[in-house]
């Protein structure tokens, strides 16, 4: 086609979407129940943006439009792939997914809460970390009393494992 009929208003790139948390080829998306309730409540507040959706002009419109869009394929892609790991009724005698893990930190009396979750609910400043996270894999099956070592870039890290509690 000759550039002579295309309309140059229609010559915009499509706006950046930010990826969502990383989750390997071939990892099951373990989702806690809280998680995805998370998920749930996400793509409704995106639909009712997308419903209420008011832009200033008729291009910036259709970008807001094309990026609610994006947003949501990815999250119905993640909600249709999500496995919603159940607490267990017993008390937990090792770590598992959704598990609530309280480590001391090296040799020092400073200890810290992490809870094992889905990659779409790790937050490092709430405490909660993914389940494919060098920690939590190094984590998982393990039982309280326990030590382990994570390996940096810079040295390693020692862990005691005190207390290990189910998700609530």
């Amino acid at each position: 086609m000759s550039r002579a009929f295309v309309n140059e208003d229609d010559q915009r790139e499509s706006p950046f979407v930010p990826p969502r948390a990383d989750l390997p080829d071939g990892v099951p998306n373990y989702v806690t129940p809280a998680g995805m309730e998370a998920l749930l409540k996400e793509k409704e507040i995106l639909l009712l943006e997308l419903k209420q959706l008011v832009a200033g002009n008729d291009h910036d419109k259709q970008n807001a439009i094309a990026v609610l869009n994006t947003r949501l394929q990815m999250l119905e892609t993640r909600i249709g792939s999500a496995q919603v790991i159940e607490p267990e009724e017993s008390m937990p005698e090792t770590v598992r997914f959704g598990n609530f893990v309280t480590l001391q930190i090296g040799n020092t009396e400073q200890s810290q809460q992490f809870q094992i979750v889905g990659v779409d609910e790790a937050n490092l400043k709430k405490g909660k970390i993914a389940f494919t996270s060098p920690l939590a894999r190094l984590l998982i099956n393990r039982k309280a009393g326990e030590t382990i070592t994570l390996n940096l870039e810079h040295g390693s890290r020692i862990f005691k494992i005190m207390d290990i509690r189910q998700q609530k």
